[in-house]
């Protein structure tokens, strides 16, 4: 399966169990993971990065992202199931 099996390149978003998934979503759940666990981010760069995260995590569980991989960061885990 290539990407653009999943999603074409004029294609930028798809719908998953009726959640809207954008190109680009697992990428950017990375870059704010990073700024989220970064011990140089300031609070407010970790509260937006957090928020970030969380309106990502829809639409990754409806991919079923997280139920391939886990995170290895208790903490990233525990917002990922919806602890945190």
């Amino acid at each position: 399966m290539r990407p653009q099996d999943i999603l074409p390149d004029h294609q930028n978003d798809v719908q998953v169990n009726g959640v809207t998934v954008r190109k680009g979503s697992v990428g950017a759940f990375l870059a704010s993971v990073r700024d989220w666990q970064d011990p140089a981010s300031n609070d407010a760069t970790r509260a937006a990065a957090e928020a970030d995260l969380r309106a990502l995590l829809p639409g990754l569980h409806a991919l079923g992202l997280f139920r391939v991989l886990a995170a290895r960061d208790p903490a990233l885990q525990d917002l990922i199931e919806g602890v945190a």
